[in-house]
């Protein structure tokens, strides 16, 4: 048994996600009690300054280093917050903050960023740091992403339903677990909330980051032509394995699709309702095209889980398949991805390879994570 805080900030840059859980046995046999989670906001400037990276900003290697190590004070301040209130934990597993995502395309190797050294998280903290987890996956010919099926096949999987766990945060992913010992899929679905975000804060003028509930999307009506145009785009055709990220789904595609509506005086909430549909409809679509069968049912999580507008318009498209929250089954919907980084820390400790390679293309299964210990004076001399 172990406790371990599980750290991440997603696509949508808005907090690292905090997770204490507490951990017995392994793979087949795993079990995580949940503990406590929050999210912790990122200061304004520093947010800010990590969406401009992410949108291309360019940086000297000077401010890079600077931005590293500010994520990484940034991630240890939350882990050391998150025990205040809780017995500590005696292991970290950090995914840090991705501002950079390249799939691999042919012979070439995929590219993934991550900063939040896990160095500075095991120097600040004073716990092994377990973090980097993409860059073996890389290394073997694989997307590094999505690693979360791992966790969905330990503690959703189920004998009598075909499942889709579908994880809506900046962008969409989804594992699809069979009732069978077929073999487990999953790949990044298209864009999950990050269209839907840097819409609100358009016509916002900057006061609202998102939009609560759907309620602003819900007041108008899509227009079906842009979508369905949209959906023609090579990423949502490309079959599985596949991942991507804002280097596409990000700023200058907003732009882009804010371009393609002028002509057909769409309100602000008629250009929401056609973004959320273009997320419902592309999740929905990948399902029709690269599953061997619908599935029995689909659990929602991330943040997206919480937009009931867009939960409707899936509901609607899937039905009569239930559509409802990991929540539902004891997995907490907020707090999954952190929890997935706390077991794969673990997971490395143990020496257990976690990647899916018919998830992410990789060659063989690895150990994810690069092991952070913490110096004692000591051991520096």
């Amino acid at each position: 048994m172990m406790r371990v805080i599980g750290l991440i900030s997603g696509t949508s840059v808005d907090g690292i996600d905090a997770a204490l859980v507490e951990i017995t046995g392994s793979q087949r046999d795993l079990k995580v009690e949940f503990l406590t989670g929050a999210t912790y906001p990122y200061p304004s400037e520093l947010r800010s300054q990590i969406l401009q990276v992410c949108s291309g900003t360019p940086l000297s290697i000077l401010e890079l280093a600077a931005l590293d190590d500010a994520i990484a004070q940034a991630f240890a301040e939350a882990a050391l917050s998150l025990q205040q209130s809780s017995e500590p934990a005696e292991l970290i597993g950090s995914h840090g903050q991705t501002v950079f995502h390249r799939p691999p395309i042919g012979d070439q190797l995929g590219y993934s960023l991550q900063l939040g050294r896990g160095e500075v998280i095991a120097h600040l903290t004073g716990l092994v740091t377990v973090s980097n987890f993409r860059r073996a996956d890389i290394a073997a010919g694989g997307h590094g992403a999505p690693l979360v099926p791992i966790l969905d096949a330990c503690l959703l999987r189920h004998r009598e339903y075909n499942r889709c766990i579908q994880n809506i945060g900046g962008i969409g992913n989804v594992t699809y677990l069979p009732k069978t010992d077929n073999q487990i899929l999953g790949w990044d679905t298209g864009p999950g909330n990050t269209l839907l975000d840097l819409a609100v804060q358009y016509f916002s003028q900057g006061t609202q980051t998102y939009d609560q509930d759907g309620a602003w999307a819900a007041m108008g009506t899509p227009y079906m032509p842009l979508v369905e145009t949209w959906l023609q785009q090579d990423f949502f055709q490309q079959p599985p394995p596949k991942s991507t990220g804002r280097e596409l789904f990000g700023w200058e595609y907003w732009q882009r699709c804010l371009r393609e509506m002028e002509p057909y005086n769409l309100s602000p909430a008629d250009v929401l309702a056609t973004l959320t549909e273009l997320t419902a409809t592309s999740i929905y679509q990948s399902y029709c095209q690269f599953l061997p069968q619908l599935p029995d049912q689909v659990l929602l999580c991330g943040g997206g889980s919480h937009n009931r507008y867009l939960q409707h318009r899936l509901q609607t498209l899937l039905t009569p398949i239930p559509v409802f929250s990991t929540s539902e089954l004891g997995l907490n919907a907020d707090f999954k991805e952190a929890i997935t980084f706390a077991v794969l820390a673990k997971e490395r400790l143990l020496g257990n390879p976690v990647n899916l390679s018919s998830v992410t293309g990789a060659a063989s299964e690895v150990l994810l994570g690069e092991i952070h210990t913490v110096l004692t004076p000591n051991m520096i001399r």
